[in-house]
């Protein structure tokens, strides 16, 4: 056979081949039958990578591990559930599937991203199972990673809530007053985490207790916790805040130390330290201290002072005990009396000594400011006893004609006095009622010119005959001894004692010393001797001195006594 031939032998057995039909290829018995398509190729959906190595998360923070798949079948896929099983020192969660857009289509790929929190040190594992339409229906992944330690070693477990700060330590407290301490919690998660309920756990006299405003905290969001310590015992006092939340770990913890240690209790002060929002009310002298040797009345005056911010009452002023012979004077600072901001008052304290010897007392102010009360000690001696019979009294009245006196001794005040005469009780301004006018005379000696009659304002006599005493008396003549000598004065007649022209009248027992308006009766002891008399003519308790007014009915307060002190 020619060359020739043998070719066109050759097309014809490639031709006729090509139009016999495919044979069937042969299958094992130990392949998948499911494994390939109709058009003889295999596929289904799978992972790019079996195994993905995640690397390395610190404790506390995120990490976001990405997984991919590809569709190696013939027709488009769609994807179902994704079920996530992580070790127990991490946090897993889907964070967003591409593959569940759409269906996946031939060969192509998509991306799921899970994020890992770190929670303790050590490696951690995460089993991805993923449903699909695919001939498996199901698919597997893993994922490896390493929890990484904190910079400073610490490798417990961190929670879902950031504690700020992180412990709460009181340190060590003296004095009994509450302590308060603010505690914020944050949400450091990618998802929102509702706050259940926050309780402190410690011991029942621990003193501690927590409120807080927290619920529902979005992702970065934060609240705040009040935690107060109000230590009921001396020593160290631990306890746990506990709280209580739905994330991954359910709750965080922060410890809570501190040390009551209180300083041993010390005498009050006389004045207290200043409060914000209260009165305080302080002395000039923190004592109030006559002396020795007390033989006559004494006063002495202290300012009352509020260096508070707000005005304060003085509620009360006593003494402990009322039987010393110790009184307040009504001018000044009395019960009723407001002191607004650096106001000050006068308080004056008068003793007329009872019996010869000590007082030890104390005067007690009440008031509405710090502390309610200021106490100050009070304190004296006196060589003798005041006579309170010849105590000096202020009078006032009409003196009309003369009054019938009986000459018997002792005499009674209202034996002593004229008709329309009365006592006046204290050492403010006086008004005295006459022929249905009224004139006034102050206390400080200056009297008001009467419309009436036009007479004018005299000077006050008051204190002139301090120290004066009658040493010899009859019905017509007396001597009078005082701190100019002794001296005789008629009935009737004018002298000039202390300065002063005065028009004398004997009276039972008395001498009547008149000038203008104004009068001042000393009274005779017939009791005292000769002997004593001139012993205690500078003396308590020997002689007094009552002022009243004139035909006008102005009342002067002048008054004289052996201790020259005037009755308030």
């Amino acid at each position: 056979m020619s060359i020739l031939s043998s070719l066109r032998y050759a097309a014809l057995v490639c031709f006729a081949t090509a139009l016999l039909p495919v044979a069937a290829q042969a299958q094992s018995a130990f392949e998948d039958p499911g494994a390939r398509t109709a058009t003889g190729a295999s596929g289904d959906l799978k992972p790019v990578s079996d195994k993905v190595e995640a690397g390395g998360v610190a404790i506390g923070s995120s990490a976001q591990v990405v997984v991919l798949f590809r569709n190696d079948d013939g027709k488009p896929l769609k994807t179902g559930a994704i079920n996530l099983y992580p070790s127990s020192n991490i946090t897993a969660a889907i964070g967003e599937n591409q593959c569940a857009a759409e269906a996946i289509q031939p060969a192509e790929i998509c991306a799921i991203s899970i994020q890992v929190k770190g929670l303790q040190a050590g490696k951690y594992r995460i089993e991805m199972l993923m449903r699909h339409e695919g001939r498996a229906k199901l698919l597997t992944t893993t994922i490896n990673g390493t929890v990484e330690k904190a910079a400073d070693g610490d490798a417990g477990l961190v929670s879902d809530i950031e504690t700020i700060p992180s412990e709460i330590d009181f340190g060590s407290l003296n004095e009994s007053r509450s302590q308060v301490k603010a505690v914020i919690l944050r949400n450091k998660t990618s998802k929102p985490i509702k706050i259940e309920e926050i309780k402190i756990d410690a011991g029942y006299e621990s003193g501690y207790t927590v409120e807080d405003n927290c619920g529902d905290l979005a992702i970065g969001a934060a609240c705040v916790a009040t935690v107060m310590w109000a230590p009921q015992q001396k020593g160290p006092s631990t306890g746990t805040m506990i709280v209580y939340h739905n994330g991954a770990t359910g709750l965080s913890t922060i410890e809570l130390n501190g040390e009551y240690n209180p300083d041993k209790s010390e005498a009050a002060e006389v004045f207290p330290e200043a409060v914000p929002g209260k009165g305080l009310l302080v002395s000039s002298k923190e004592n109030i201290d006559f002396g020795t040797g007390v033989a006559q009345s004494s006063s002495i005056t202290t300012s009352l002072v509020n260096v508070g911010d707000v005005p304060l009452t003085l509620t009360d002023i006593r003494m402990a005990n009322a039987e010393n012979g110790v009184r307040a004077e009504k001018s000044g600072c009395r019960s009723g009396s407001v002191l607004a901001p650096l106001e000050a008052c006068a308080l004056t304290m008068t003793w007329e000594p009872v019996r010869e010897g000590s007082i030890v007392d104390d005067l007690q102010i009440s008031h509405t400011g710090a502390r309610g009360i200021l106490v100050l000690p009070l304190r004296g001696a006196a060589t003798r006893a005041i006579n309170k019979d010849a105590k000096a009294i202020t009078l006032g009245g009409d003196s009309g004609a003369d009054a019938i006196i009986k000459k018997i001794q002792p005499l009674s005040m209202d034996e002593i006095l004229e008709d329309g005469e009365e006592v006046i009780e204290g050492n403010d301004r006086a008004t005295v009622k006459k022929g249905g006018k009224k004139s006034a005379a102050s206390k400080s000696g200056e009297r008001d010119t009467d419309p009436a009659d036009g007479m004018p304002a005299q000077i006050d006599v008051r204190g002139v005959l301090d120290g004066y005493v009658i040493t010899s008396y009859s019905e017509k003549r007396a001597i009078v001894s005082g701190p100019g000598g002794s001296r005789v004065v008629f009935n009737g007649e004018q002298a000039v004692i202390g300065g002063i022209l005065w028009e004398i009248t004997m009276r039972p027992s008395a001498i009547e010393f008149r000038n203008g308006n104004q009068k001042v009766l000393l009274l005779f002891d017939r009791s005292l001797s000769s002997v004593n008399v001139l012993s205690t003519q500078s003396s308590s308790g020997n002689s007094a001195a009552m002022t009243s007014s004139g035909t006008t009915g102005t009342t002067a307060t002048t008054t004289t006594s052996t201790t020259a002190t005037p009755l308030p």
